[in-house]
């Protein structure tokens, strides 16, 4: 099971954080601050860590420079609410494999932390393929029997989170978390109206989707 580390000293983040990267069936441990996380990183072999910009004491950039100088080489991805370029630069000339900003939705870290593990582990960049559509994810691209299919933004965020939790039912609720994140989104009727154009661009009868099927009353489920 690969295992993460959880940098992260406002409890309800960690606990958010965790739960979220368990239910992805992620063996998740946390540590509240810079001190602890640096002697827990030493110790034990965790295959990625979550490090938080702003920790009590020692600060996230000076737990990566000092795993990076004793010469663990965990990937790191490192979070913070501060968006300056610079601040980003040097995290990532200090050793961190990405980065991502304070506030970031539960599915864009999940592909953030998917990308790096593949990333790390050599796997071939990822093409999932369900009737005559390829999603690829390296090229934020779909296409269907070979052609590229226009798609907004959203609608590739859509396809993604539908991919990501194939066979498993989706609340609109959850979309709304998945998707927009959990400052606010559309309503449930926007939802349906998304889903329905995207059935328009992947499905041989839209009227009748084989794929992008609805659970009546309690939301969607993809069964590519």
């Amino acid at each position: 099971m690969t295992k993460i580390l959880v940098v992260e000293d406002e409890p309800y983040i960690a606990l958010g954080l965790k739960s979220d990267l368990a239910l992805e069936g992620y063996e998740v441990e946390v540590a509240s601050d810079g001190e602890t996380a640096v002697d827990r990183a030493r110790k034990e072999p965790f295959d990625l860590i979550l490090l938080d910009v702003m920790l009590p004491g020692k600060d996230g950039f000076a737990v990566c420079r000092e795993l990076r100088h004793d010469g663990v080489r965990t990937p790191i991805i490192m979070l913070t609410a501060k968006s300056q370029e610079a601040e980003k630069v040097l995290g990532l000339e200090l050793g961190a494999d990405d980065y991502v900003t304070k506030p970031f939705s539960p599915f864009e870290l999940r592909a953030r932390v998917q990308a790096v593990l593949r990333r790390v582990s050599g796997e071939a960049p990822e093409v999932y393929r369900f009737g005559d559509v390829e999603m690829d994810f390296t090229r934020a691209e779909v296409r269907r029997s070979g052609t590229v299919v226009l798609t907004s933004a959203l609608e590739f965020k859509l396809l993604a989170a539908f991919i990501h939790h194939r066979g498993r039912l989706l609340t609109r609720d959850r979309l709304l978390d998945e998707v927009w994140g959990q400052d606010g989104g559309p309503t449930d009727r926007a939802i349906d109206n998304h889903i329905m154009n995207l059935r328009r661009k992947i499905e041989p009868r839209p009227d009748r989707p084989r794929f992008l099927v609805s659970v009546r009353g309690l939301g969607y489920r993809f069964d590519g």
